[in-house]
C-alpha cells in the first residue's frame, strides 16, 4: 500500500484550498483490503457506505454564504472508496465558490464523487429549513454491552467466534454494541462506532460476539474494511442464513461514515445516534 500512502493527504500537513478543486479527491481501491480477508470473487453481500457531511458551505450568486448538510451514499460494489481527509479538503474547496442554486452544488458533488468511486454516487443536500426533520434515533434490537467479559483481548482475533454459535437454537436477532473501536489505517487515530449485527441462524453467544468486537480495539483499518471483516468473520464462524452488519461511526473532520453490508436487506435508515 506504499504507493497509495504517498498519494493520501491523511496524516500530512495540508494547505486548505477554498475554491473548487475536484483533484483533491483521492480514490482508495476497495480490493486492497478485500483480498486480505478472502474476498477475491463475487461479494457475499450488498450494501453501501453512508457519509454524512456536517461542514458544507458555498456562496450564492451574490457572494452570500450558504450552509447545508450532505448525505452521500457510495455503493459497496464501487471499485474505489474515497479517502476521508481528501473528501473534507474537497468540500472545503467549495467555500468561496459561487453557485446558482442547490441543484447546481448537488449535481457537481454527485459528478465528482461518482468519477472517483467509478460508479454512481447518490448525493442529497439539506438546507437549514430541513434540519429539524433530521432527528436522533437508536439502533434496533438488544444491546449486549452489559454482558460480562473477563480478560478481554485488544488484538483482533476472529477465532473468538469459533464456538460462538449454537446450531441447536435457530433464532432471528438484532444485537448491537457501542464498544467497537478501531484505529485509522494511516494515522492510527481512534475510530469509535456503534455496530448492529442482525441475523437469522444458529444463536450467537453474546459474550463471544462482544469479546470479538472488543478485539478490534488496537486494529488499524478503515471503517468500511472493519465492517466487511466483521461480516466475513461472523459468516465464516457462525454461519447465519441471513446477516446484516451496520456500523455508525462518530464523526471526524465534519464527516461520519456508516457502512452497511447485508445478504438479505437492500436498505437501512440513516438514523443519527447520540454520539454522532
Amino acid at each position: 500500500m506504499d504507493d497509495f500512502d504517498r498519494q493520501w493527504p491523511l496524516g500530512k500537513s495540508t494547505t486548505y484550498v477554498s475554491e473548487y478543486d475536484p483533484d483533491l479527491l483521492c480514490p482508495v481501491p476497495r480490493q486492497l483490503k478485500r483480498t486480505e480477508i478472502g474476498l477475491t470473487d463475487a461479494l457475499p453481500f450488498t450494501g453501501f457506505d453512508i457519509w454524512n457531511a456536517y461542514e458544507l458551505s458555498w456562496l450564492d450568486p451574490g457572494g452570500k454564504p450558504i450552509v447545508a448538510l450532505g448525505e452521500f451514499q457510495f455503493p459497496c460494489n464501487s471499485p474505489n472508496l474515497v479517502e476521508s481527509k481528501s473528501l473534507k479538503l474537497y468540500l472545503n474547496s467549495l467555500n468561496l465558490t459561487r453557485f446558482n442554486d442547490l441543484d447546481s452544488v448537488q449535481g457537481l458533488i454527485r459528478k465528482d464523487l461518482s468519477v472517483v468511486a467509478e460508479t454512481e454516487v447518490d448525493v442529497r443536500l439539506f438546507l437549514p429549513g430541513d434540519f429539524s426533520a433530521l432527528t436522533f434515533g437508536q439502533l434496533p434490537g438488544r444491546c449486549i454491552d452489559s454482558t460480562p467479559v473477563i480478560n478481554p483481548v485488544y488484538e483482533l482475533d476472529p477465532t473468538l467466534l469459533s464456538d460462538a454459535a449454537d446450531p441447536s437454537q435457530i433464532v432471528a436477532e438484532d444485537l448491537y454494541s457501542h464498544l467497537l473501536k478501531s484505529n485509522c489505517l494511516v494515522t492510527s487515530q481512534p475510530d469509535w462506532a456503534s455496530v448492529l449485527i442482525r441475523y437469522h441462524g444458529p444463536k450467537i453467544s453474546d459474550e463471544a460476539l462482544l469479546r470479538y468486537l472488543i478485539s478490534f480495539r488496537q486494529h488499524n483499518e478503515f471503517h468500511e474494511q472493519c465492517v466487511e471483516r466483521i461480516y466475513c468473520d461472523v459468516q465464516k464462524f457462525c454461519r447465519p442464513e441471513q446477516l446484516t452488519v451496520y456500523a455508525r461511526y462518530t464523526r471526524r473532520g465534519g464527516l461520519d461514515i456508516n457502512p452497511f453490508r447485508s445478504n438479505f436487506e437492500e436498505q437501512v435508515a440513516n438514523v443519527r445516534l447520540a454520539r454522532q
